[in-house]
């Protein structure tokens, strides 16, 4: 079951460039920090794939197994794994998660 579960994300964060695993959707959050970091991706236009991990058991918890990090929301971009909301929000205001961006060409819109 472990590495169907595996498997199963491992194809998340390849199938798309920019992934966030978090609670609710981001149409409607379902935490404060999933609405944070939703708000973050946003702002900057970011375009992504979230997977609401209250619909997933096994995701929820495999995400966790997956990444070493015990909590969510969690955003991937290429198959690389950022960190959470403070991490994401954290780099937003610094401007490291655009230059971050940048440099996996993933296209956002800067910050007026």
């Amino acid at each position: 079951m472990e590495n169907i579960i595996e498997e199963r994300i491992k194809k998340h964060i390849t199938d798309h460039d920019v992934v966030l695993y978090m609670k609710g959707t981001a149409a409607f959050p379902m935490c404060g920090f999933s609405a944070a970091t939703v708000q973050v991706l946003s702002q900057l236009g970011v375009p992504f794939q979230d997977f609401n991990v209250l619909e997933d058991a096994d995701i929820r918890q495999g995400i966790k197994d997956y990444s070493n990090w015990p909590t969510i929301p969690q955003l991937y971009v290429k198959g690389e794994f950022l960190g959470g909301c403070d991490i994401v929000r954290e780099m937003y205001e610094t401007g490291e998660l655009q230059e971050f961006l940048t440099d996996k060409n993933i296209p956002f819109e800067a910050a007026a």
